[in-house]
């Protein structure tokens, strides 16, 4: 889209043609991005802050390495606006997270720059390590370069990455992008210097050459001139972390600056070392006001105003779950000392925000660790503290093994608040909580609930503070609840026992979470046409409630599952019992309703579960499609009457 405050990037459909400016004009060149991203996030919303932090980082990339030939990988991708912007996507860049737009993250689909899709945190080098491995092996001769944000390098998989490249010849560039950790000297002119000197040529093969003459002298005296060149080094530089993995250390270097970056980078680029780390220093939310002042509040965004910075946000009807979950974890918590909160660098997003302001010594922020995360709380809980363990659903998915070794197969008491379960609209596939009931569910004697709204999260929580005979989990999704009443307290539930909601004839739906309300649309249309429906709540995964379950299968013609869920959860539990006791063999007919078996892409809420056929509009079409021609005449005792057929 062509800007009269764009000239130059106007000029760019590739980043060839960014290649062909001159030096010179590069830092205007980054206002102009920083210009067209702040105004499309501000019509499509996204992330914001981590994208302008990078602005003339990306710039410099592309300007001194060719890619596509050249393979750029983001880390998480959703500081990849401005790539985006330069590779050939701007006209499409008001689009993002739009159905049929781009992608909030990079894509391997979008585009040849995308060599590797990210929406969760720290697979960069690793993808990255691999890709320069293959190039090796090819006997290929491209860079391969890996960005990663120092939040990321919070994780463990980021270190399994570099100490096995530490140990490895191939040629691999990491940037680390530092926007926070501040764990960096202060950088300026004679950092850069530095920089450009333990980068260049002359230095390189100086320490080379030192290194080579030191290999002949006795071990002891190599080993005492290895490490005083590294204290030296890591003393002004501060990388002695990086030299211990193996990584040719440079920086710390203003990542705004860009006559500091390229020099740099092109030092970097014609270097013949094996894996190096360009350490950048940046800042979160880079020459937007509002976002310089506020990285947390706007590193995602809805749709805002440019000049205030004021996001455009739908006024609630009801309190979001995130915030139930939160504020009644505050209740419990004044009442139990034992109760403690856990999080993976997400106090906002799961609602221990909340919790850590009125317990601050009790709310435990671990980084981008979920695999710590979990093993940590089973910690807690062995030592009979009532750890709650706040991840989202696909994130918890990185700790599964921890979930499994050191939680469930210890029945440690630990309790897992999943956020974000189900569809969550514009985030799209990388964060939908599609697979934890049925990732969870198949470990034994753990317990799995799924609220219906709001009322019904507090009771679970009130639940797992009760429940210290093993792991319990309850997940909720996104967004608002339904505007149901909330109760001053929480009750704790019988373990493993749903509720009828509505009593009806001839079908039953049994709903497992935020479907509920959708269930009871259908049921509505249902009986209108006909066709007496029953709506029943099953509260819990696991364990089911078979006394409900063979109710229902006993009193109905046709018994639907409904969960916000992929294939192999709640609903396969329900058809194996079915199976087992002979329900099947008697006639009954059962459909299980789950997620669909393959990726969504991003859209609005409402829009992915239309696709997902989860709506009650998908429920009626469903119970027709199986009822299509049966008549209101079969009697509700039981399985063994006589069904009347009326053929239309």
């Amino acid at each position: 889209m062509s800007d009269n405050r764009t000239p130059l990037l106007d000029k760019i459909a590739s980043t060839e043609d960014l290649r062909r400016l001159d030096k010179s004009d590069l830092p205007s060149l980054a206002e102009e991005v920083r210009h067209e991203m702040i105004n499309a996030v501000s019509v499509t919303g996204g992330h914001l802050g981590a994208g302008l932090g990078v602005v003339e980082l990306t710039v410099a990339l592309h300007y001194v390495f060719d890619t596509p030939r050249d393979r750029l990988i983001w880390d998480v991708g959703h500081q990849a606006y401005p790539h985006k912007i330069l590779t050939g996507r701007r006209d499409r860049i008001r689009t993002l997270r739009q159905k049929g737009g781009l992608s909030g993250f990079t894509k391997r689909e979008e585009s040849e720059y995308d060599p590797f899709g990210a929406g969760h945190s720290s697979t960069s080098i690793s993808a990255a390590l691999g890709m320069a491995v293959a190039r090796d092996y090819t006997e290929k001769a491209h860079n391969v370069i890996a960005v990663i944000g120092d939040g990321a390098m919070s994780a463990g998989m980021a270190y399994e990455a570099m100490n096995n490249a530490g140990a490895m010849d191939s040629r691999l560039i990491v940037v680390l992008n530092d926007n926070d950790m501040s764990i960096a000297p202060p950088v300026g002119a004679l950092s850069a210097y530095l920089s450009r000197l333990l980068s260049g040529k002359t230095y390189r093969g100086l320490r080379e050459s030192g290194k080579q003459i030191a290999r002949k002298m006795p071990r002891a005296i190599f080993e005492h001139a290895r490490r005083a060149e590294e204290m030296a080094r890591g003393f002004f530089t501060g990388g002695t972390l990086f030299e211990q993995l193996g990584f040719y250390y440079v920086g710390p270097i203003d990542g705004h600056n860009l006559s500091h970056l390229l020099p740099v980078l092109e030092n970097v680029k014609a270097s013949e070392l094996g894996p190096i780390l360009v350490h950048v220093v940046t800042r979160k939310g880079k020459g937007y006001g509002p976002a310089e002042a506020a990285p947390d509040k706007l590193h995602g965004v809805n749709a805002f105003d440019i000049v205030s910075g004021t996001q455009f946000k739908p006024k609630a009807t009801a309190p979001a779950y995130t915030k139930v979950f939160g504020e009644t974890l505050v209740r419990e918590a004044r009442d139990d000392n034992r109760i403690v909160a856990v999080t993976a660098a997400m106090p906002a997003g799961t609602g221990l925000d909340i919790f850590a302001r009125s317990f601050p010594e009790r709310t435990f922020d671990v980084g981008i660790a979920e695999q710590h995360a979990v093993t940590f709380s089973a910690g807690l809980a062995a030592e009979g503290l009532k750890p709650f363990c706040a991840i989202y659903s696909s994130f918890l998915q990185r700790a599964y093994d921890q979930i499994m070794h050191d939680v469930v197969l210890q029945k440690l008491p630990v309790r897992f608040a999943i956020d974000r379960a189900g569809l969550v609209g514009a985030d799209g596939p990388t964060h939908a909580g599609a697979y934890d009931l049925a990732y969870l569910g198949c470990l034994p004697k753990i317990v799995l609930m799924a609220p219906a709204d709001e009322a019904e999260l507090t009771h679970m929580i009130a639940t797992a503070v009760a429940f210290d005979e093993g792991p319990i989990a309850f997940r909720y999704p996104r967004g608002e609840g339904v505007g149901v009443a909330l109760p001053e307290r929480g009750a704790p539930l019988d373990i493993g026992r749903g509720r009828i909601v509505r009593e009806g004839g001839r079908v039953a739906l049994l709903s497992l979470g935020t479907r509920l309300a959708e269930c009871l649309k259908a049921a509505d249309d249902l009986t209108s046409r006909g066709l007496s429906t029953t709506v029943a709540d099953a509260r819990f995964a696991k364990p089911i409630d078979t006394a409900l379950i063979d109710r229902l299968a006993n009193e109905h013609e046709l018994l639907l599952t409904v969960e916000e869920g992929a294939q192999g959860g709640f609903g396969s539990k329900v058809l194996g019992h079915l199976a087992e006791t002979g329900a099947l063999d008697r006639g009954l007919r059962v459909r299980a309703m789950t997620l669909p078996d393959r990726f969504l892409d991003h859209d609005k809420p409402e829009a992915q579960y239309e696709t997902a056929g989860l709506n009650a509009r998908a429920i009626v079409a469903k119970v027709l499609e199986i009822l299509p021609r049966m008549s209101e005449g079969r009697s509700r005792g039981g399985l063994g009457v006589v069904r009347q057929i009326v053929l239309t």
